[in-house]
């Protein structure tokens, strides 16, 4: 057997694409009132012209019929004191635990990030166990700092 058709588990997968180091974003939206959110980090630019970013959400995911409903979702990137977001909407953060927010055409982003993107969908594609949402960019604004970074399964900074 050749390495190219070598079989590997889906923990080998999950394990050499870890390699990859990205950065971390919270994906919020509106329902009926109450913000919701996802840690992401599999969070893409598409396009310049028209400005369009993918992110992909797990099917079995809260966050994959909210987006479906809302049309509408914001972008935080967060800074490398921002760990406490992750965790938190990552759904481990402590219980007490208070996000700040500021909104934007009705879309919360989290308060003191890197960069803000307020986005509406445009397209869904299911792929595999994932839908990725492609949306075009309506509200960008960034700021000076250092990201949070995630490699291997753990935070990692600059």
């Amino acid at each position: 057997m050749s390495h190219t058709d070598a079989p590997f588990t889906p923990r080998e997968f999950r394990n050499a694409l870890g390699r990859f180091a990205s950065g971390i974003t919270v994906v919020t939206t509106v329902i009926d009132g109450k913000t919701h959110g996802m840690t992401a980090n599999a969070f893409v630019s598409v396009s310049l012209e028209p400005p369009l970013v993918l992110v992909s959400v797990a099917n079995k995911a809260h966050m994959h019929g909210y987006l479906s409903r809302s049309g509408r979702y914001g972008v935080s990137v967060l800074t490398a004191t921002q760990e406490a977001y992750s965790q938190h909407f990552a759904g481990f953060g402590a219980p007490d635990f208070e996000p700040e927010f500021v909104e934007v055409g009705g879309i919360p982003l989290l308060a003191e990030s890197l960069a803000h993107l307020v986005v509406k969908v445009t397209d869904a594609h299911v792929a595999g166990d994932h839908t990725l949402y492609i949306g075009e960019v309506e509200y960008v604004k960034w700021w000076d700092g250092q990201p949070l970074l995630y490699f291997q399964g753990q935070y990692a900074q600059l």
